[in-house]
């Protein structure tokens, strides 16, 4: 494998994390072993790609994922196990070694993305058709993470005395970490579900790709779909999130505090998520 067969979005994440940098530069050995001992013949990795993982079509029909194993990916092999295809794609084999995950997976033909097809407000009803399709009570035995986890770590990256109102910072900042344990039911999450993690299937018509398993409030699951539409967001976030709330039958309310609980951990990074927060608090 040459440099011009790296995807570019994993090129481009380099030069920030040393680990990182050595896992890229012995990535074409990595994935060259990986073939050999597993039988495989690639083609090209999808370009751009992602920027933690390359990933290629084999010849014999399935998709090759070679990825940096980091915090939020850890249980991906997993919830694919425990999710069987239903409305996932379906995982052959999986191994994981040193800082390196490899997974055997099924390919979608043609394999585009939900933006790709469809208008912004049909991705919403394509969402709400697979989402409960994942909500299932984890496999006995099991160990995936708890929401709460996850939200107590994104929590500690955030200084509510650098935001425009450390007040309203500091109340969305309990919500964030109170709204797990108010949850009625605890069920397997998708997490990460985006309209370019959806792709066109001939198995089902779409299927979810690259989920990050958590167990938890269902309603907190369609809140990074409805990030990825910042125009909806600003135009009318509370409308946005009944509208995801009414397709996936959930708790209206909830959808909205986990929507602005998020908007407030997020908005030192992305600023641009306060307006939506200030909206929401005051039923916008």
């Amino acid at each position: 494998m040459t440099d011009g067969a790296m995807p570019a979005n994993l090129m481009s994440s380099t030069g920030r994390h040393p680990p990182f940098d050595r896992w890229v530069r012995e990535l074409p050995a990595t994935v060259a072993g990986v073939a050999e001992r597993w039988g495989l013949e690639l083609g090209r990795p999808y370009q751009p790609g992602g920027t933690a993982s390359w990933v290629a079509p084999t010849a014999d029909g399935r998709v090759l994922k070679v990825g940096w194993v980091h915090y939020e990916a850890r249980d991906e092999a997993a919830g694919l196990r425990a999710w069987d295809g239903q409305g996932t794609v379906r995982v052959h084999r999986a191994e994981r070694t040193g800082p390196t995950d490899v997974l055997l997976l099924e390919a979608c033909r043609p394999g585009t993305t939900l933006t790709e097809s469809v208008p912004p407000a049909e991705r919403d009803e394509v969402v709400a058709k697979l989402l409960p399709r994942l909500w299932i009570a984890p496999p006995p035995g099991s160990d995936f993470r708890p929401l709460q986890s996850m939200v107590d770590a994104w929590a500690e990256s955030v200084e509510p005395g650098k935001l425009p109102d450390p007040g309203l910072a500091r109340a969305g900042l309990e919500l964030w970490r109170s709204l797990p344990g108010t949850a009625d039911q605890d069920v397997l999450l998708c997490t990460d579900l985006h309209p370019d993690n959806v792709l066109r299937a001939e198995r089902e018509p779409w299927l979810i790709v690259d989920p990050k398993p958590y167990v938890g409030d269902p309603a907190y699951d369609p809140i990074q779909h409805m990030l990825n539409f910042p125009d909806r967001l600003a135009a009318g976030p509370g409308a946005f999130a009944d509208r995801m709330a009414g397709l996936l039958g959930l708790d209206a309310e909830r959808v909205r505090q986990w929507l602005l609980a998020r908007c407030v951990v997020e908005s030192g990074r992305s600023p641009e998520l306060w307006s939506v927060a200030v909206r929401l608090a005051t039923r916008g």
